[in-house]
């Protein structure tokens, strides 16, 4: 199955996915660097902070966004289509 066969709803949630999956590996992978920085004796900076912010900021509105994709889902057969792919 491709997403080409999911439904529009299924289509809106799996795209929420992907942009949640990149947000969630852009703040963790700034974190590991200044976690990196710290355990070297250095320390987060205030701009270093509010990227940070951001950066969850970022994720947290994606992942309402595909809570809320996935909610419209309510088909089971696309709903099931849309975990398999997901998985």
């Amino acid at each position: 199955m491709s997403v080409d066969d999911l439904t529009k709803e299924a289509k809106v949630a799996y795209q929420a996915f992907q942009d949640m999956a990149v947000s969630k590996e852009a703040y963790f992978h700034f974190l590991q660097d200044i976690d990196i920085k710290y355990k070297q004796g250095g320390a987060a900076s205030i701009a270093e902070n509010l990227q940070l912010e951001k950066l969850l900021g970022v994720h947290d509105k994606n992942v309402i966004a595909f809570n809320t994709a996935m909610t419209a889902v309510e088909d089971v057969e696309a709903r099931n289509a849309l975990i398999k792919m997901m998985s």
